[in-house]
């Protein structure tokens, strides 16, 4: 996102008012987290009192995170926003929104951009219970590995340095931030990489389930398997046709097909539950015959050895992968994942009107036209 940003800087020089000294601000510290290498976490949504229609554009409920004074030496912002993951092991905070209600004020305390260190003065974290149960990597390997963690920020009165402010009260101006910078065919890219990562990585595991088992021949176990690397070849396949069709902006950036980047984004969304589901499918029982690490050099050993290997398999490494499953498919990590995959590039309906705005439809509506408007006695 900030490159992309830093790449189409001028941007944010523009708008009503025009501020020149936002674009030398979005520069300098894309090249300030670049060399120095610094982790963000970011948080784009305001919290909300009501989830019906009015109260997502209803402002003024208290908790939107919003511009109450400026000063000399900066902004002063206060509020709350989600969904800030990796926030206590981040090195920076980036805050910023896709957009504002279309019927908002043309200028407005709610629109604003920044970034600014997690341990700024008045920068609070709530985190949610942790996944990591300080269990050994054999027995969670990915949950004593790779927990995230999701906050909930709390601005109370924090001073903003204006350096480190890239927009401020333009509502048009971030409502057309993404689009007129690329940052969201950028991100749906990063995105694809991610989900292509985790596609492939359910597969091989699926795959090494079913070769312990001795099943990978059975017709049931083929046609989820199948299923598998069906959802990873087409994701493979639009994040390289997306690279293919590349096309350098107006900005001078390279940018990525933003219809085939969109398309594996919305496709992840159930497509990722239901690799999970067929991983439970594939393991069924199995899942409960795993021994922790402590079982493994304990007194049942002889007995997990002996009754838990397979024709394929010794018992640790049976017990080692299946572990591994389960992490992706019964833990409470495995259900985080799950529910981030459902939600994280926003949700189903919204996705959806956004592949729809970019999907050529006169092209194909055109063809059939065209078709029904042959001779009916032509052949």
């Amino acid at each position: 996102t900030y490159a992309a940003w830093a790449g189409a800087a001028d941007y944010f020089a523009g708008g009503e008012h025009g501020r020149p000294e936002f674009a030398e601000n979005m520069r300098r510290y894309h090249e300030y987290i670049r060399e120095n290498d610094l982790t963000l976490t970011h948080s784009l949504i305001n919290l909300q009192r009501s989830r019906t229609v009015s109260g997502i554009f209803n402002l003024q409920e208290g908790t939107a995170l919003e511009v109450v004074r400026e000063t000399d030496a900066g902004i002063v912002v206060r509020g709350a926003r989600i969904l800030a993951t990796l926030g206590p092991l981040a090195d920076e905070i980036g805050v910023y929104s896709p957009r504002m209600a279309r019927h908002a004020e043309t200028h407005s305390p709610f629109a604003v951009s920044f970034a600014i260190p997690c341990g700024a003065p008045g920068v609070k974290f709530l985190c949610r219970e942790s996944f990591d149960l300080g269990r050994s990597h054999f027995d969670h390997p990915l949950g004593s590995r790779f927990e995230e963690m999701d906050c909930i920020v709390f601005f109370d009165d924090v001073l903003v340095p204006w350096e480190r402010v890239f927009l401020l009260g333009d509502v048009d101006l971030l409502n057309r931030t993404a689009n007129v910078t690329h940052s969201s065919a950028h991100s749906a890219h990063q995105g694809a990489v991610k989900n292509l990562a985790k596609a492939e990585f359910v597969l091989g595991v699926a795959l090494l389930m079913t070769q312990t088992l001795g099943n990978s021949q059975l017709p049931n176990v083929e046609e989820r398997i199948g299923e598998l690397m069906l959802i990873t070849q087409l994701t493979r396949a639009c994040m390289r046709a997306a690279e293919a069709d590349a096309q350098l902006d107006e900005w001078g950036v390279m940018c990525p097909d933003l219809l085939m980047v969109e398309s594996p984004r919305n496709l992840f969304m159930t497509a990722y539950p239901r690799m999970v589901e067929i991983l439970q499918l594939l393991g069924s029982s199995s899942f409960m015959l795993t021994p922790t690490e402590a079982d493994m050099t304990g007194p049942l050993e002889p007995w997990i050895e002996q009754y838990l290997a397979t024709d394929n398999s010794q018992a640790r490494d049976r017990v080692k992968l299946f572990r591994l499953a389960w992490d992706i498919a019964g833990t409470s990590f495995g259900s985080r994942q799950v529910l981030y995959e459902r939600f994280f590039a926003s949700d189903p309906l919204t996705r959806a009107r956004a592949l729809a705005s970019i999907y050529p439809k006169k092209e194909v509506m055109d063809r059939v036209l065209e078709f029904l408007g042959r001779d009916d006695n032509a052949e």
